[in-house]
């Protein structure tokens, strides 16, 4: 392993574990030199690349701390839909639609690095907004991961809430399409007829390993995707 690659193993480590928690102040450059014998260049690197995924927060004059999951400000980052419905000052609710374990799909398996056939966790939730659904969650979960998944009532919170808990996420992929709902998704989502909606493909990692699979569904009429970068 590069040695800063070894470096951001161990903050992704330290935040895992709860050492380290939300706005917990990370080691220094200086630190983190000296603890892995190595340059302070790659210790800047480490850090620089830990704060470009969002997962650590660097101010000058401060230093280097844990972010909150929320604080990502990217049209990408990963929010709890339940905040972001409230913060707008509208009603939340969901509506649990499958809850179960199943064996995993070739393309279930493939996303969630397992085997065909292997056991996983299956949830299908609604997502509404002032009584309207705005997202259609249809979820994956590694039982070896989250084990008390299935167990959770996602009447309460949400499964981002309940997964942030468990398996601290450290990394994150997605693939977004345009799609024309089938039959039950235009149900689930209360659609008369089918319109273009927005999907997300999202692959979630904690350190120790693909957490989940999510496929998150917009009506375009209800949803909008959006954010700001700064250069």
């Amino acid at each position: 392993m590069a040695k800063f690659s070894a470096i951001k193993q161990h903050v992704y480590n330290k935040i895992a574990s709860g050492e380290w928690p939300e706005n917990h102040p990370v080691s220094s450059e200086n630190a983190l030199a000296l603890q892995f014998k190595v340059s302070r260049m790659t210790a800047r690197r480490a850090l620089q690349e830990l704060a470009n995924e969002g997962i650590v927060i660097r101010t000058k004059g401060s230093g280097t701390f844990v972010a909150p999951i929320k604080s990502q400000t990217s049209f990408m980052a990963i929010r709890n839909i339940a905040d972001e419905i409230r913060a707008r000052q509208h009603r939340y609710h969901a509506q649990v639609h499958v809850l179960r374990r199943e064996h995993a799909s070739d393309l279930v398996a493939e996303m969630l690095n397992l085997e065909p056939g292997d056991m996983v966790f299956h949830s299908v939730i609604s997502h509404f907004e002032n009584d309207l659904p705005v997202q259609v969650e249809e979820r994956y979960v590694n039982p070896a991961l989250a084990p008390d998944y299935l167990k959770q009532n996602y009447n309460d919170l949400t499964p981002h809430e309940y997964l942030c808990q468990a398996q601290p996420l450290t990394e994150a992929s997605h693939q977004i399409e345009a799609v024309t709902p089938s039959n039950q998704l235009c149900q689930w989502l209360l659609l008369t007829k089918p319109e273009p909606c927005l999907r997300i493909n999202r692959r979630t990692w904690s350190a120790e390993g693909v957490v989940t699979y999510a496929v998150l569904t917009h009506p375009g009429s209800r949803f909008s995707l959006g954010g700001h970068l700064q250069f």
